[in-house]
């Protein structure tokens, strides 16, 4: 066998004691293009006088909180979170070697400056990054793309507080003690003057304390047998407590249907990303985002689970924050309310805003009141059963947010054998349904204007948000927040958009 002459291998120079005649700069290891730089720039160009100001003085001195708040943004904007893996970043990455000076602050430091300093003021220091972006072209604020996603809470999936179960709980309270108020009126028969009775609706310690010894004061008189004064015993001993521990579930809810025990600001909702594969709930946080040309104009976070409700405080809190109306706003379907386009409308805002239905120019269901066929000159719908149902009755409805509505009901007596019946109607009578002209006219409007030109062309634009929020759950991985508390969450968010505005300005 004929063997090739094997070529000689050449090694590039490896000493890892090798001397140098002066050390290397950090800032020569860092390109010019990269993004640390970009966020080492707008970060020394924001004013950050009011973290400044939450500094006491005296004692020990502090990390600045302009280089704390550089780290921080650059770590979110590096997918790095936990304030244990800055820390270690501090020490093994050249880039955030460089751009915090060498300087080492520990976990505990990060920590404490992320969850206490920045509190009350990291929309401040955004809304100034967003301001600097509109100094540099790259947005306009005249348009609002808005839409919502969920993120899981730092707390337990399993542990949790419903309203229903607060309110069945008060309830049994209640009749508990209404029950040995039966035996005393039985007792008191037969006296000319029938015992007050006291008051058994207020389910908090103390009214259940007072109502315990009205009926203990009352018994006393009426002599009971020892299986009555036994059960009274248990009632002032078990009571108190049960009703202190209703109260402060109450105030845990703070009005809404749930709530986590280990983040009580977190509701729980129903998510896209489930990881048993069953649409469980999980403790969540409904995060509105508004974007223009990918970057982050403004967010808000929402206890509720629906985006309806939020509209009006995010685009309030834009206009407020930066001083000036958008001409625009985009959203889908989940936005679509009359109190909405009201809303809109009266701040002469252009809403490309779609409705439930208006893709497919009918609601989803066969049997879904706006797939009724209304008769203008008769004033009476056909239901698809071909009956028909006329106006009953004006009525006056309260939304959850206390907006006043006049709708019109419309009935129809001719349910009995209908053959559709099971599927149109679940109540005893006839089948009724509303209509509200208000939410007719504004629906109309809302058509006209994404059926135009422009609408087409901002309808295409809304996408841009869906893409913002895949890159902060996926590129990112940002899908569940570390710390606990609306406070705390909102902090989060904050140093995520804040972040991802810079990674942006980066690359554009």
């Amino acid at each position: 066998m004929i063997h090739e002459k094997r070529k000689k291998v050449v090694f590039k120079h490896y000493d890892q004691n090798q001397p140098m005649l002066l050390p290397p700069s950090l800032d020569d290891l860092v390109p010019a293009n990269h993004p640390v730089r970009v966020v080492n720039e707008v970060i020394e160009r924001i004013d950050i006088g009011v973290l400044e100001l939450g500094y006491k003085g005296g004692g020990a001195s502090s990390y600045h909180p302009r280089l704390l708040l550089k780290v921080l943004v650059y770590a979110y904007l590096r997918n790095i979170y936990s304030s244990r893996k800055i820390e270690q970043a501090l020490q093994e990455n050249v880039h955030f070697m460089w751009l915090a000076g060498n300087a080492r602050p520990d976990h505990n430091t990060l920590a404490d400056f992320r969850s206490k300093r920045l509190k009350d003021h990291l929309e401040k220091i955004f809304s100034q990054v967003v301001l600097l972006l509109v100094e540099e072209g790259a947005v306009s604020l005249r348009e609002v793309i808005l839409d919502g996603t969920k993120i899981e809470a730092n707390a337990n999936r399993y542990t949790f507080v419903w309203a229903k179960t607060v309110e069945r709980n008060k309830q049994r309270i209640r009749e508990q003690l209404r029950d040995v108020w039966k035996y005393v009126e039985r007792a008191s028969a037969e006296e000319e003057q029938a015992p007050n009775e006291p008051d058994f609706e207020a389910v908090d310690p103390e009214a259940v304390t007072r109502a315990v010894r009205a009926i203990d004061e009352e018994l006393l008189k009426a002599e009971p047998d020892a299986k009555t004064r036994q059960r009274v015993r248990k009632l002032r001993r078990e009571l108190p407590g049960r009703a202190a521990k209703v109260e402060a579930q109450e105030r845990m809810l703070d009005g809404r249907r749930s709530s986590s025990k280990t983040d009580h600001d977190a509701t729980f909702m129903r998510m896209k990303e489930d990881h048993l594969g069953n649409g469980q709930l999980r403790p969540a946080y409904n995060v509105q985002l508004a974007t223009e040309g990918h970057f982050l104009t403004g967010y808000t976070l929402t206890q509720s689970a629906g985006d309806t409700t939020a509209l009006p405080e995010h685009v309030g809190k834009m206009i407020e924050t930066y001083g000036t109306e958008p001409e625009s706003v985009t959203a889908d379907a989940g936005y679509g309310s009359e109190e909405n386009y009201a809303y809109l409308e009266k701040r002469a805002i252009k809403a490309f805003v779609k409705f439930p239905g208006f893709d497919s120019g009918k609601p989803k269901g066969k049997f879904a009141a706006d797939n009724f066929q209304y008769d203008a000159e008769t004033d009476t719908y056909r239901c698809p059963a071909g009956h028909v149902m006329e106006f009953s009755e004006d009525r006056v409805k309260t939304t959850q947010n206390g907006r006043k509505q006049n709708v019109k009901i419309y009935r129809t007596e001719a349910c009995g054998g209908c053959p559709m019946r099971a599927e149109c109607s679940k109540g005893e009578g006839g089948r009724s349904i509303e209509r509200n002209e208000e939410v007719l006219r504004h629906r109309r409007k809302a058509r006209e204007m994404l059926e135009s030109e422009k609408g087409v062309e901002r309808r295409k634009q809304r996408y841009e948000v869906e893409a913002v929020i895949g890159n902060i759950k996926e590129n990112k991985k940002f899908r569940r927040f570390l710390l606990r508390g609306l406070a705390k969450v909102q902090i989060e968010i904050g140093l995520i958009a804040i972040a991802h505005n810079l990674q942006r300005l980066a690359t554009v």
